[in-house]
């Protein structure tokens, strides 16, 4: 199990002050280094008093207690793309063996599931939310290339079962809900769709966001949201994996700000308990180890 001291070095990054959730500021300042040597860090959430995350190069979970480092779990060859508090443990998401794991706290995996209750195998598990109800959303993105519209929405319920809810998405990516509405990224089409949740956990009125390129600028038109999460502001907020920029969109889909971060990617975001924001960087973009860092901004 690897251990590290986290290191704690702030740095005030030039310009206007950014200040819990007021975001009418462009760039960050009070940025404070985590983890300097992340090894392509996705996933993140704020759980039980700590922030965990995933190395996908380095197929770990890790767990940071506000002093500490510790890895809390890996798996050779998983991949891992994020991790969900679930049950008792966690559910990491195993993007290069297609497999989910189930996870205890002290790092035993506890069962792996490699397909769908139908049989069909998972290519490209990515991202998790939580349903609200003991289970889980989550994204299957196809192969990690332009071309294939294969990614799929999934159902996961609290025994493991899991069940197709959506799928012709183009790299279906990060997903997020709020009350009776699933946001889900399709990063190569560059836009965020949703879907009405019903009975049974079905998803129906598939429909546009917004494409990011639209509602903000400076996020270009190739903008390639990432993960996605709904602030304690109520706006859901998109990370980057084409650039260092988190973008906040209000519920009715309009831009309510963004904010530029120090890192050539910015491809997800958690909220600490008193609205800090976690924020995962990968500034190596061409070749493992996929070399980036995880931020907290103040």
């Amino acid at each position: 199990m690897r251990i590290a001291i986290a290191i704690l070095a702030a740095t005030a990054i030039g310009g206007t002050a950014w200040a819990g959730l007021r975001i009418a500021t462009d760039t960050a300042a009070n940025v404070t280094v985590i983890d300097a040597e992340a090894f392509f860090p996705e996933g993140p959430v704020w759980h039980d008093g700590a922030l965990w995350y995933v190395e996908y190069a380095g197929n770990t979970l890790m767990r940071w207690d506000g002093a500490e480092l510790t890895e809390a779990w890996s798996r050779d060859g998983c991949g891992p793309s994020a991790a969900l508090p679930f049950g008792e443990g966690f559910l990491i998401t195993c993007y290069d063996s297609g497999e989910i794991a189930h996870a205890s706290p002290t790092g035993e995996t506890l069962a792996v599931v490699a397909a769908d209750g139908a049989g069909a195998p998972f290519v490209g598990p990515n991202d998790f939310t939580a349903d609200g109800a003991g289970g889980a959303w989550m994204t299957a993105s196809g192969p990690w290339a332009s071309e294939p519209i294969a990614g799929k929405v999934y159902h996961i319920a609290p025994d493991l079962t899991v069940t197709l809810a959506a799928d012709d998405l183009h790299y279906a990516n990060g997903i997020a809900q709020a009350g009776s509405t699933l946001f889900v990224a399709e990063s190569e089409a560059a836009r965020i769709v949703a879907f009405d949740i019903g009975d049974g956990m079905a998803l129906s009125n598939r429909r546009l966001f917004v494409r990011i390129g639209q509602i903000d600028e400076a996020s270009g038109p190739w903008a390639y949201p990432d993960g996605l999460k709904i602030g304690p502001d109520g706006n859901i907020w998109a990370g980057s994996y084409a650039a260092g920029r988190l973008v906040a969109i209000t519920p009715e889909g309009t831009l309510a700000g963004a904010i530029d971060v120090p890192g050539a990617t910015a491809p997800n975001l958690a909220f600490g308990p008193n609205g800090e924001i976690y924020v995962m960087t990968v500034d190596q973009t061409d070749a493992a180890p996929y070399a980036g860092r995880v931020l907290r901004l103040d």
